[in-house]
C-alpha cells in the first residue's frame, strides 16, 4: 500500500472550506493529469486523469465512490481502477484553527493489485505521496483565488 497525507493552512473560515469541498466538480479537475470526470450520483463519480509514475505515463480511469460526507469537517472516498487493476481510499478532512483559519488534510493510498503489482507498487510508493500534497496545494490555491481573487 501506498499512501500519502498533506496539509495546509487556509485563510478561511472551515464552511467556506466546506462549501467547496463538498461539490466534487469543484475538485476533481484538480488531480494532476485531470482529463474528465463525470458524476454518476451525489455519491459516484468516474475521473479519467493520466497518471506520470517516471518511464510510464498512464490514462487511468477511475471509480469514486464516496463513502461518507460529514460537513464541514469531511468528506472520505473509495477509490476503484476500472482500466488498471488498483484499488484505494482517501479523504478531504477541515480542522477548524480559529473562525477565519482552517487546517486542510488531504489522504490519499493506492494498492496495486493482480499480476502487475509487484511493479506498480514500488512506483506508487512516491507517486501517491506527490499526488496526495499537489491536490491539496491545488484545492487550497483554488480556494484561495475564489475568495481572494487572483494574484
Amino acid at each position: 500500500m501506498a499512501s500519502g497525507v498533506h496539509s495546509v493552512n487556509i485563510p478561511l473560515s472551515i464552511e467556506k472550506v466546506w462549501n467547496f469541498v463538498s461539490v466534487i466538480d469543484n475538485w476533481a479537475p484538480l488531480v494532476p493529469g485531470y482529463i474528465a470526470h463525470t458524476v454518476i450520483t451525489k455519491n459516484q463519480s468516474t475521473w479519467e486523469f493520466i497518471s506520470d509514475l517516471g518511464l510510464i505515463k498512464k490514462k487511468i480511469k477511475l471509480l469514486v465512490d464516496i463513502t461518507e460526507w460529514s460537513g464541514p469537517e469531511k468528506v472520505t472516498f473509495q477509490l476503484l481502477g476500472t482500466n488498471e487493476n488498483f484499488k484505494g481510499s482517501g479523504y478531504f478532512r477541515a480542522e477548524m484553527i480559529d473562525e477565519n483559519r482552517t487546517k486542510m488534510i488531504g489522504y490519499l493510498d493506492i494498492t496495486a493489485k493482480g499480476m502487475k503489482a509487484p511493479m506498480a507498487n514500488p512506483l506508487l510508493k512516491s507517486y501517491v505521496p506527490e499526488t496526495a500534497k499537489a491536490l491539496s496545494e491545488a484545492v487550497a490555491v483554488k480556494l484561495l483565488e475564489i475568495h481572494h481573487g487572483k494574484g
